[in-house]
């Protein structure tokens, strides 16, 4: 897991072939995007372009995923993401979903909080499992893009 500003992107770009795409499309955001998903290099590399309500935190579940690397990007608002590492998880209450590209489990107690704000984004690989969307102090709007990175 990687937590840093776009400011400081061009550091990660080297981690994968297409990480420079990826940043490069993070960098044109200003919040006027329509939602929905766009394609930067197809099925291999696509933004979702979200807005919604952070949740509380009894409402949030671990996700992880196998064959895509998320690049969560706040562009306002503010959420916590919670990390752990994939092989903590215990009690699973979504199996691996193929059509999702996602498993869930229940939270667990030994979690690192990812505090995160208009600029920042987290890099995610499928051994990260990770509940996003989490109000942080109060339930706010967020704009937000995750791109899906395929896996090398």
């Amino acid at each position: 897991m990687i937590l840093d500003t776009l400011d400081n992107s061009a550091r990660y770009e080297s981690l994968n072939s297409r990480f420079a795409k990826a940043f490069a499309y993070l960098r044109t955001v200003d919040g006027t995007q329509p939602l929905g998903r766009f394609d930067i290099d197809g099925d291999h590399c696509f933004a979702l372009v979200q807005t919604y309500e952070t949740k509380t935190l009894d409402k949030a579940k671990f996700e992880a995923h196998r064959k895509y690397i998320d690049i969560q990007f706040i562009h306002s608002g503010r959420e916590t993401i919670l990390w752990a590492p994939l092989a903590a998880m215990k009690e699973e209450t979504m199996a691996y979903n193929e059509e999702k590209e996602a498993a869930l489990w229940k939270l667990i107690p030994d979690v690192t909080p990812l505090h995160m704000s208009g600029g920042h984004f987290a890099i995610l690989y499928p051994q990260d499992a990770h509940a996003p969307c989490i109000e942080w102090e109060k339930p706010e709007q967020v704009f937000k893009v995750v791109i899906k990175v395929a896996v090398e």
